[in-house]
C-alpha cells in the first residue's frame, strides 16, 4: 500500500512522459484512404496515357472500312491506308471507320490529362497573382474583383465555346479557353483568404517594421494559401477535363481527327442504338478520370484543411 507522499511523487513521473511526436504531413496525407483511391486510379491512367504505343495498340487515326463496327474482343485482320496487313485484337472494338477504339482511347487520355493539368497549372497561377493583388492592395481590391464578377456572370462553357469560334482549334486554345473562366474561381478563393491573413497580427506587426511587400507575400501570405490551392486544383483539374470532352463533343474543341474522349462519342452518337460501345467506352474512362480527381481533392481537403481534420477521419 503506497503511502501518502509515494502518491504525490509518482504524479510528475507520469507527467514527464515523452509527449507523442505528431504524423508528417505527407504521411497523414498518403494514409487517407481517399488520397491513395484516387492517386492510385489517376495514376493508372497516366500511365496509360505515357505508354499508349506499347500497350497493344496502334496508330489511332488507322483506318481498315472492311473492319469496321466490330465488336469488343474480335480478333481480325487489320489492312491500313499504307497497305500493311496484320492481325490484330481488338479489345474494345472498332469505329464505323475501322479504327480502333482502345488505341484512341488510350492515345486520348493524353489529350485530356494534358489539357486537365495545363488548366489548373495555369488557372491556379493566374488567380493566385490576381487573389493577392486584390485581397493584399486595398486600392485595387474593388476594380479587380469586379472584374472578376464579370468573367462569372458568363457560363463557363458558354465563354469557352465562344472564343473556340473566334480563334483556331488548336491544344494551346482549348486550353486558354478552358483556363479563363476558372481564373475568377481561384482569385475569389486566394482573396478571401489574404483577406484573413492580412488581419492577423504577425503580418501587422511585419507591415508596422517595414518588412518588404514581397517577404511579407512570400513569408505569411503565400505559405498559408498552398493548401487550399492545392484542393482547389483538382477541382479545376476535374472540371477542365470534362469540359474538354464537351467541346470536342459538340464539334467546336480540337479537330475530329485527333483522337480524344469527346471526338470518340461524338463519332458514335450515330449509330449508338447499334453499337454502343464507341460511346460507352471512352464515357467510362472520362467519368473515372473526372471521379478519380473529385476523390483525390476530397482526401487533400480532408487531410489538409484544419477544420476536416478536427473530423479525426
Amino acid at each position: 500500500m503506497p503511502t501518502h507522499s509515494e502518491r504525490i511523487i509518482a504524479v510528475p513521473l507520469e507527467a514527464n512522459a515523452p509527449p507523442v511526436r505528431r504524423q508528417p504531413l505527407w504521411h497523414r496525407v498518403m494514409s487517407h484512404w481517399s488520397v491513395r483511391l484516387g492517386g492510385g486510379v489517376l495514376a493508372m491512367l497516366v500511365c496509360m496515357a505515357i505508354f499508349a504505343p506499347w500497350l497493344g495498340t496502334i496508330d489511332p487515326v488507322a483506318m481498315d472500312p472492311s473492319s469496321g463496327n466490330l465488336l469488343p474482343g474480335t480478333q481480325a485482320e487489320f489492312n491500313n491506308l499504307s497497305g500493311d496487313t496484320f492481325e490484330h485484337f481488338f479489345l474494345m472494338g472498332t469505329d464505323s471507320l475501322g479504327r480502333d477504339t482502345w488505341s484512341r482511347i488510350a492515345y486520348g487520355a493524353r489529350i485530356s490529362l494534358t489539357v486537365g493539368i495545363a488548366v489548373a497549372c495555369l488557372a491556379l497561377t493566374g488567380g493566385m497573382l490576381v487573389g493577392i493583388a486584390a485581397g493584399y492592395f486595398r486600392r485595387l481590391d474593388n476594380v479587380i474583383m469586379r472584374i472578376m464578377d464579370s468573367v462569372m456572370a458568363i457560363p463557363g462553357i458558354l465563354f469557352a465555346i465562344t472564343l473556340m469560334a473566334l480563334w483556331r482549334p488548336t491544344l494551346l486554345t482549348v486550353v486558354v479557353a478552358i483556363t479563363i473562366p476558372e481564373i475568377p474561381r481561384v482569385a475569389r478563393l486566394v482573396r478571401s483568404i489574404v483577406l484573413s491573413i492580412r488581419e492577423e497580427a504577425y503580418v501587422e506587426a511585419a507591415i508596422s517594421l517595414g518588412t518588404p511587400t514581397v517577404m511579407i507575400l512570400c513569408r505569411h501570405i503565400l505559405p498559408n494559401a498552398i493548401a487550399p490551392l492545392l484542393v482547389q486544383g483538382t477541382y479545376v483539374c476535374a472540371s477542365a477535363i470534362l469540359v474538354e470532352a464537351i467541346l470536342s463533343f459538340l464539334g467546336v474543341g480540337l479537330p475530329p481527327d485527333i483522337a480524344t474522349w469527346g471526338n470518340i462519342m461524338a463519332d458514335g452518337r450515330t449509330q449508338f442504338n447499334q453499337f454502343p460501345q464507341t460511346v460507352l467506352f471512352p464515357g467510362i474512362f472520362l467519368a473515372l478520370t473526372v471521379l478519380a480527381v473529385n476523390i483525390l481533392g476530397d482526401g487533400l481537403r480532408d487531410t489538409l484543411d484544419p477544420k476536416f481534420n478536427k473530423r479525426g477521419g
